[in-house]
């Protein structure tokens, strides 16, 4: 065992596919842990940012380059790799449907439900985790659905988004009145082009950074009402 521990980024992805959270996984082809499914991740070269690195081995592994990449937490338990100690820095990142259709999906990189997962290499389930957690924890406090979105999308595509990453229906009234009422989107002035009926509204953010927003959206969690 080397005497100083090595140090590795790792990046939790998160897409939306079927009204669903999914996240890619690439194959190890080598021990420990060969074959198992792993985070994207390497090692930090000496000369070479944490951030740069992880943006790096994203579009090496899976060919995405997220628009949305944040440092998430440090896990660096003793005992979490049997080849010595490691110390990885995670990221995590978020990508559009679009952006998604575009990476990697083969042998050694496939898309895997978030809350559905198979045994990980090395601590990778409990990162997962712990991920799902947070995102689920700042969807009501912040704009980080627009992550998930492009510059422009209806409300009924901004609800989508919620209810998948929460895993709860939100009642369509109380959502549009909550997200008006919070400033933090506005309408565009346009519509849905092709629509044959009353076509929806387009609406943006007003500020593309994914910034705090206070209590947003906890009082639309209720369970539709048919």
């Amino acid at each position: 065992m080397d005497e100083h521990p090595s140090l590795a980024v790792s990046t939790v992805i998160f897409a939306l596919r079927d009204s669903e959270l999914w996240t890619p996984l690439v194959r190890r082809i080598r021990q420990p842990y060969q074959d198992r499914w792993a985070l994207p991740g390497g090692w930090v070269a000496p000369q070479e940012g944490l951030e740069t690195t992880a943006a790096r081995k994203l579009l090496e592994t899976t060919q995405l380059d997220p628009t949305y990449l944040e440092q998430l937490y440090c896990f660096g338990d003793i005992g979490r790799s049997p080849s010595g100690r490691v110390v990885s820095v995670v990221y995590w990142a978020l990508v559009r449907p679009d952006q998604a259709e575009r990476s990697s999906d083969d042998d050694n990189v496939r898309w895997f439900r978030a809350d559905a997962l198979p045994g990980l290499a090395f601590d990778h389930n409990r990162i997962v985790e712990y991920a799902l957690w947070r995102l689920r924890n700042k969807m009501a406090h912040s704009s980080i659905a627009h992550g998930f979105l492009g510059e422009t999308f209806t409300l009924a595509e901004l609800r989508g988004v919620h209810e998948a990453v929460r895993g709860a229906t939100l009642d369509p009234a109380n959502f549009r009145r909550q997200v008006l009422a919070g400033g933090s989107i506005v309408p565009t002035g346009e519509h849905v082009v092709g629509a044959s009926h009353r076509p929806p509204a387009l609406y943006r953010y007003t500020d593309a950074t994914l910034v705090d927003q206070g209590p947003l959206l906890a009082s639309a969690l209720t369970d539709r009402e048919d």
